[in-house]
């Protein structure tokens, strides 16, 4: 599976996702004769500094090392064990949800490895120490709830191996919800492919109309609109990078720079102008919107 696919749930808008903290951060802390047994209702996300710990979730047997993070799902009866040696066996776990849309469990729609080590553990690992060390108390806080996302976030990204897309006939919310993210992440992902938005809608297991509907229900745009606002957030960032605006145009396939023009604006509420970086000639682009606006 491929970056793209790995990278979905990053292209989301902000509000697809919805994430509670049941509780604030258990601060583990545990020796050579721990041991646990138990069952929680809702997701456990571990992460694991120092010596190492042995889990069975179900009939799979994890282990747990220093850079890792280990998923319990909700619901599922997990036993535990100090892993050996004579390394204290400290981390932090956290207990939570997280919906997509608001209308269902999103970690029920995802094929995830329960244990992975997480990549960039020299940035990650200060900020799961500094979750651990100062977020605790009797209420879960603003920064608790954005610190985590992003340790999450990191996690979910490196354990995805698929998704439970389900059969074409069905119709559950959840899997109408998984269907329109899968669909955004993939116009958010392509804004330069000309097929893009058949390509996403033709893979779809429902009619057209009715997708068309719900996405606009959830995401608040049709997916031409939506599809079209990440196009001019790819200009954005090409007019940062120094090129023209005739020459984002052309790229995003616009034959007439005036109409690309309006159509940023309409979108990001200013002229590509005042986008481009100031030290690349935008002056000359400010005249260029004068010359290609329409007569008054």
């Amino acid at each position: 599976m491929d970056k793209i696919e790995h990278s979905q749930l990053s292209t989301l808008p902000p509000k697809a996702l919805s994430m509670r903290l049941a509780r604030t951060p258990i601060r583990m802390y545990h020796q050579k004769a721990w041991t646990i047994d138990k069952m929680n209702p809702d997701h456990d996300l571990v992460f694991c500094l120092t010596g190492k710990a042995v889990y069975q979730l179900g009939d799979e047997e994890v282990h747990i090392s220093p850079g890792m993070a280990m998923l319990i799902p909700a619901y599922t009866r997990f036993r535990g064990r100090h892993g050996g040696g004579d390394e204290v066996y400290t981390g932090v776990a956290q207990h939570f949800s997280l919906d997509l849309f608001g209308r269902g469990d999103l970690i029920s729609q995802m094929q995830l490895d329960p244990c992975v080590p997480l990549q960039d553990w020299d940035t990650l690992g200060p900020l799961v120490r500094h979750y651990r060390e100062y977020n605790h108390g009797t209420a879960t806080t603003l920064l608790a709830h954005h610190q985590f996302m992003v340790l999450l976030l990191s996690f979910l990204e490196q354990a995805l191996t698929g998704w439970h897309t389900g059969r074409s006939s069905d119709r559950s919310e959840d899997q109408l919800s998984l269907q329109i993210m899968l669909v955004a992440s993939r116009l958010s992902a392509d804004p330069l492919g000309q097929g893009a938005m058949d390509e996403a809608l033709a893979s779809v297991p429902y009619n057209e109309d009715y997708f068309r509907r719900a996405f606009r229900d959830r995401i608040g745009v049709t997916p031409k609109k939506y599809r079209e606002a990440k196009r001019m957030e790819f200009a954005v960032h090409r007019l940062g990078v120094g090129l023209s605006v005739k020459e984002v145009a052309a790229e995003l396939g616009y034959a007439d720079p005036y109409f690309f023009s309006r159509l940023f604006k309409q979108y990001m509420g200013a002229s590509p102008s005042r986008y481009r970086w100031k030290d690349t000639g935008a002056a000359d682009d400010e005249a260029e919107d004068m010359r290609l606006a329409p007569p008054a």
